[in-house]
């Protein structure tokens, strides 16, 4: 396989560190070497690649962003965002797993835990010996979580869970699930332990997008879980969106990857492919759509460097990773379409990754946000009325 070198027409790699770059890099030839090789096959069959944990925990990509106290790698945030980056090249189902055990499993552990709890699993999480799943989207409750009719009881010891949740990620994989329930009425959260009496995470079938990913489930019969067992420093809705501003944030950053991947494997086809006694890349509408491709990548790469940079400094707001989110989604789901269009027929099978990520990128362009719930988060920012109904 030839080497990636990714794209930078704007010369954004003088922007980075050099740690930064070399963890780009180390990230960039995994996935050339350990994933592309493996993942169509994967994604054919509807299966994850769980071989792949322990070696991307090895690299320490898992919660990269948390503290060395507890084994992680505390990389700063562009760094981070780089990991998701280069793991969506390869496929969008390998960094919505790193996402999910990072931002949406270790961070609200982390972040809302107890000591005991935070010494207990941010290690284990870290190592990759338990995966997490993070339980909020209900069946009839997406965009609106606030509706949520997963409740918690208080009993003696503890708390009886009843409910369910679903489109959880890693949901039949994971050790632990941090669920989201309402106490009298408020939302709290929960760390639900895999093997719990009454707690099944069937997987969901017959997915067309987002195949080599795990995809679940949560049903909750008079679960019992333990005092110790809650995040005692939940304080309602607030903390379970935090939580999503992460995975907001990571996604931001990883549907570049799939641009990347998109735009290379369409350059590429179109020096080679010979039509009318020249190559396709000679017509001026070819070279049209490979120019909209470099700038919204471009454009991409210098919004989410920006992102990273204020998050790093404690100035981003949840509005500027809606709006990074909703754009980078959306321009990553056009570019994918246009270079299907450059490999005509080609670009449907599976020798090439378009079709794959642009299936792919239907699902994420969805969750944590929808494109028009972003647009509305943004507009309420800039005008000062809600209009989510």
């Amino acid at each position: 396989m030839p080497k990636f070198d990714g794209l930078d027409y704007f010369n954004s790699e003088t922007l980075l560190s050099d740690e930064e770059i070399l963890i780009r890099n180390s990230v960039r030839e995994f996935v050339s070497e350990e994933v592309i090789p493996i993942i169509e096959k994967h994604y054919r069959e509807g299966t994850f690649p769980v071989k792949l944990i322990p070696k991307i925990a090895e690299l320490g990509l898992l919660g990269a962003n948390l503290p060395q106290k507890y084994g992680c790698a505390e990389l700063n945030n562009v760094a981070y965002g780089l990991v998701l980056q280069e793991l969506e090249r390869g496929d969008s189902g390998i960094r919505s797993f790193v996402s999910v055990q990072s931002a949406l499993v270790m961070y609200p552990i982390f972040t809302f835990g107890s000591e005991e709890q935070k010494d207990y699993w941010l290690p284990l999480l870290c190592k990759g010996e338990k995966i997490g799943c993070f339980g909020l989207t209900e069946p009839d409750f997406g965009s609106n979580p606030g509706g949520m009719i997963t409740k918690a009881e208080k009993k003696d010891g503890g708390y009886l869970l009843n409910g369910a949740k679903m489109w959880i990620t890693n949901g039949t994989l994971a050790d632990v699930a941090v669920v989201w329930a309402k106490l009298n009425g408020e939302v709290n959260g929960f760390l639900v332990e895999k093997g719990t009496k009454g707690f099944t995470a069937p997987e969901m079938k017959g997915k067309h997008s987002l195949r080599a990913s795990v995809t679940s489930e949560l049903i909750f019969q008079d679960v019992f879980v333990p005092e110790k067992n809650r995040l005692p420093n939940t304080s309602g809705l607030k903390s379970a969106l935090m939580c999503l501003n992460q995975a907001r944030y990571g996604i931001a950053w990883g549907v570049v990857g799939s641009m990347l991947a998109c735009y290379d494997s369409a350059l590429n086809y179109a020096k080679s492919r010979v039509q009318f006694d020249k190559p396709i890349a000679a017509f001026q509408i070819t070279q049209e759509k490979l120019v909209y491709m470099v700038t919204e990548i471009t454009k991409a790469q210098l919004l989410n460097i920006q992102l990273g940079r204020m998050k790093d400094k404690g100035t981003l707001r949840h509005t500027h990773v809606s709006l990074a989110k909703r754009n980078n989604c959306e321009k990553a789901l056009d570019i994918a379409r246009v270079a299907r269009e450059i490999l005509g027929a080609n670009g449907i099978l599976d020798e090439y990754p378009v079709m794959r990520h642009s299936a792919n990128l239907e699902s994420v362009k969805t969750y944590e946000g929808t494109h028009e719930m972003h647009t509305l988060i943004i507009g309420e920012d800039i005008t000062g009325y809600q209009a989510f109904s």
